[in-house]
């Protein structure tokens, strides 16, 4: 279900993909207004958005999926962007503060194997943020962006997969009331169709954005242990050796 990542970097380098890059980025920043001193992940194809943080961060690394495939990032300095199996992340246990996912579960043949691996590459009081395609949304009807392709999430389901892989969801936003129309006046009125959005609530967003954090004690089912019905033994006369001689 992985898009290629030549058609990703195309989408952000036109018009369209600028807004929606701006839009989505604006939504990012009021989850993480900063990044001081903490090691950010970006998993899927995060670098459109990683820039918020890259200077701000102690360490800043986009993993890209093989499937997928991987681009130099940043252009003109040392690579921080790196080829990687997304369930077997080339970390140690607990290694960052902040993951963001983009273009991550959707496109994943199993979400909740990759969610259980970022879980397990998190610090306990790490944060990850997941931008993922609303499937009420416009964008998810239209092959002309990424948002069109992979499974595409309601706010229930992904409640539900995270709860499953030991993430408690803390805040969500929307990104991309706009239709996903690269025409100038849409593209010019675009912060007026988000406002309106996101005033009236609207449910038809083109992406979900979701905080959660990791549960660092999860819950695990205890097994009362059947008790075992031993039966009694009645007790029975055995003749002494004496009584036998006489």
């Amino acid at each position: 279900m992985s898009i290629d990542v030549i058609d990703l970097r195309d989408f952000y380098s036109r018009r369209l993909g600028i807004v929606a890059r701006r839009l989505i980025n604006r939504s990012i920043r009021a989850h993480w207004p900063h990044a001081d001193g903490m090691r950010v992940l970006g998993i899927g194809y995060p670098t459109p958005y990683l820039g918020l943080f890259r200077e701000d961060a102690e360490r800043c690394v986009a993993l890209m999926p093989a499937a997928q495939g991987v681009l130099k990032w940043p252009t003109a300095r040392p690579t921080l962007a790196a080829l990687v199996d997304q369930f077997a992340l080339p970390l140690p246990d607990a290694a960052v503060d902040r993951i963001l996912l983009v273009h991550a579960l959707e496109m994943s043949d199993d979400p909740a194997a990759l969610l259980r691996e970022v879980w397990r590459v998190l610090a306990p009081s790490g944060r990850v943020i997941a931008v993922i395609p609303n499937r009420r949304g416009v964008w998810t009807r239209t092959d002309n962006t990424p948002f069109g392709h992979g499974r595409p999430y309601s706010r229930s389901q992904i409640t539900q997969l995270l709860r499953q892989t030991w993430f408690t969801p803390t805040a969500w936003s929307e990104a991309l009331f706009m239709p996903p129309v690269a025409g100038g006046w849409f593209l010019r009125s675009a912060m007026a169709w988000e406002r309106a959005g996101a005033t009236l609530s609207l449910p038809f967003a083109g992406v979900h954005i979701v905080e959660a954090t990791k549960q660092v004690y999860r819950v695990i089912p205890a097994y009362r242990e059947r008790t075992r019905l031993i039966p009694a033994l009645k007790p029975v006369l055995v003749p002494s050796s004496t009584a036998t001689r006489g």
